[in-house]
C-alpha cells in the first residue's frame, strides 16, 4: 500500500503540532503517513509534547517502520520563531510542499495532505503564489481546479478563493462557475455515490431578484447552470445565499458553489469548524490540507487540535 505525504506546513506555526499529536495518538495512521518537514523542528515538538513513540527518519539506510513515527528530513530549520511571521519559514515550508508533490508524482506516495503555511512568510520568502492551491496548480501543470471544503455537516467549492472581494465579483464568469460545477460534481458522486443534488449559489442578495441588485445571476451564473444541466448534472440555481447553506446542511443539497472565498468558508466554519477539510479539486494527485491556519498566537503552547488533521487523511483515502 502507497503512503500518504503529510507535509509539516510552517515551522513557526501549529503544523509540527498537529502532525506528530496526529501520528502519535492514531496508530492507523502512523502505519501509513510520513511527515515532510524539518528533523530538529520535529525533534524539538517531541519533547515539548512528551511524546514517547520515535521518529524513524527515512534514508538509504532507514525503511519505513510500521511502529515509528515516520519523516523524511528535508533540510534542517534554525531560525526557530515559533509565533513568528519569518520568510525562512514561509521558504521551508514551500521546500516540504515540492518534496511531496515530487514523491507523489513519481507515484512514491498516493496523496499529499497538508499542514498549514502562513501566506505572508511565503511572499516575503519570494515564494509567489497566494496559497497551497496555487502552488499544488502550478508544480502539477494544471490548469483547470478550484478549492473545495469539506465536512460531514456541509461541502462547498469555490469559483474564486484569495483575492480582493471587488476583484472576486468581477471573476463570476459564466465559463468559470461551469468549471466549478464540473469538478464539485466529480468530487461529490465520488464521496456519495450517484444519488446526489448540487445548488449554485448567487452572488448578491437574494440572488438579484430578477437583476434588481445585480446581473451577475442572469448574465453569468443562470447560463452556467442551465448549460451543466444540458449535461447531466443534477444541479439548481442560482439560489438566494441566505438560504442555500440551510438547505444543504439539512440534506436538500450533497454541494454548493460558491461565488467567492468567505461565502463558502463562513458557513462551513460555523457548522464545523474542528473537522473542516480543504481538497484542491482538478488534480492528477489527491491533496486535502486542515481548514484553518497557522495559529501563530497558539503555536509552541501545546494546545493545537489535530481534528482537522486526522479528517484531512482520512478523507484523503477515500478520494484515493
Amino acid at each position: 500500500m502507497k503512503k500518504i505525504a503529510i507535509t509539516m506546513g510552517d515551522p513557526s506555526g501549529i503544523g509540527p503540532e498537529i502532525a506528530l499529536k496526529s501520528l502519535s495518538r492514531k496508530s492507523n495512521l502512523r502505519s501509513r503517513c510520513i511527515i515532510y518537514g524539518s528533523k530538529n523542528v520535529l525533534e524539538y515538538y517531541k519533547d515539548l509534547l512528551k511524546i514517547d513513540i520515535d521518529i524513524n527518519y527515512l534514508t538509504k539506510n532507514e525503511r519505513f517502520d510500521e511502529n515509528k513515527i515516520n519523516s523524511i528530513d528535508i533540510g534542517n530549520y534554525e531560525e526557530m520563531k515559533i509565533g513568528q511571521v519569518n520568510p525562512s519559514a514561509g521558504k521551508f515550508s514551500y521546500k516540504y510542499i515540492e518534496k511531496a508533490i515530487k514523491d507523489d508524482l513519481e507515484k512514491k506516495v498516493s496523496a499529499v495532505v497538508t499542514c498549514p503555511i502562513n501566506k505572508e512568510a511565503l511572499n516575503k520568502a519570494g515564494i509567489p503564489y497566494q496559497g497551497h492551491t496555487e502552488i499544488f496548480a502550478a508544480l502539477t501543470k494544471t490548469k483547470s481546479y478550484s478549492m473545495m471544503l469539506w465536512s460531514e455537516k456541509l461541502i462547498v467549492d469555490h469559483v474564486s478563493t484569495h483575492v480582493p472581494l471587488k476583484e472576486a465579483c468581477d471573476l463570476v464568469k459564466k465559463d468559470r462557475v461551469l468549471e466549478c460545477i464540473e469538478l464539485l460534481s466529480k468530487a461529490v458522486k465520488k464521496l456519495r455515490g450517484e444519488n446526489y443534488k448540487l445548488a449554485v449559489a448567487g452572488l448578491n442578495p437574494h440572488a438579484s431578484e430578477n437583476s434588481l441588485f445585480g446581473d451577475q445571476e442572469k448574465m453569468e451564473i443562470s447560463p452556467a447552470v442551465l448549460e451543466a444541466q444540458k449535461k447531466g448534472i443534477p444541479v439548481e440555481g442560482p439560489i438566494s445565499p441566505d438560504t442555500v447553506f440551510f438547505k444543504a446542511a439539512n440534506g436538500i443539497y450533497d454541494g454548493v458553489v460558491c461565488m467567492y472565498h468567505d461565502q463558502g468558508h463562513i458557513p462551513l466554519k460555523i457548522l464545523d469548524f474542528y473537522n473542516g477539510v480543504n481538497v484542491t479539486l482538478g488534480l492528477p494527485i489527491v491533496r486535502t490540507s486542515v481548514d484553518h491556519g497557522t495559529a501563530f498566537d497558539i503555536a509552541g503552547n501545546g494546545i493545537a487540535n489535530e481534528a482537522s488533521l486526522i479528517k484531512a487523511i482520512e478523507l484523503a483515502e477515500k478520494l484515493i
